[in-house]
């Protein structure tokens, strides 16, 4: 509901271009796909850096972005979603340890692609594609250790963070 009412003053103030993506309510984490422009994916952020200054009584603790990115021809996701996850997966242990941030980052972008691609699937075959979304197997989700993995990396910023850095001129002024 938090996510809906911010959209729906996200289209009234700004672009009006509709965001699309997926909410993924797992046991331990939130993963949160955002498709808009960027105003909104702006105000979002915002939102996420306010949530996560309220302490650690927050409903989101350990916040991350992950990834930013600019003119895409087209969206994965077609519609907006909210999912929930029977149980989280986990991976062999150790497996995390050994990769590099830059590793975990395209895991997850690899799974989210292959999640978009399996709703895709649910809206060409079935009218009732909301229903089908609704709760998400496993095998199709990011496993545990890695979002635990990444919200302990350094590279991975908190919406704070990267709106400093986003905000902040990229050149330092000529007579400075």
């Amino acid at each position: 509901g938090h996510h809906r009412g911010l959209f729906e003053n996200a289209l009234e103030d700004h672009s009006g271009e509709q965001v699309s993506g997926l909410l993924l309510l797992c046991p331990s984490y939130i993963c949160h796909v955002v498709e808009s422009c960027s105003s909104t994916i702006h105000l979002l952020i915002q939102d996420l850096a306010s949530l996560q200054n309220q302490g650690p009584n927050a409903l989101l603790q350990e916040i991350k972005v992950l990834v930013v990115a600019h003119n895409i021809p087209t969206r994965l996701f077609p519609d907006w979603y909210v999912a929930t996850a029977t149980s989280p997966l986990t991976c062999p242990q150790g497996s995390t340890q050994s990769e590099s941030t830059t590793e975990a980052v395209e895991e997850c972008l690899t799974l989210l692609l292959k999640l978009a691609a399996y709703i895709q699937s649910l809206e060409d075959d079935s009218e009732d594609a909301e229903e089908s979304v609704h709760t998400l197997e496993p095998e199709l989700l990011i496993p545990a250790e890695t979002i635990n993995y990444l919200c302990n990396a350094e590279e991975c910023t908190s919406p704070e963070d990267f709106l400093r850095i986003y905000l902040s001129p990229s050149q330092p002024a000529l007579d400075s």
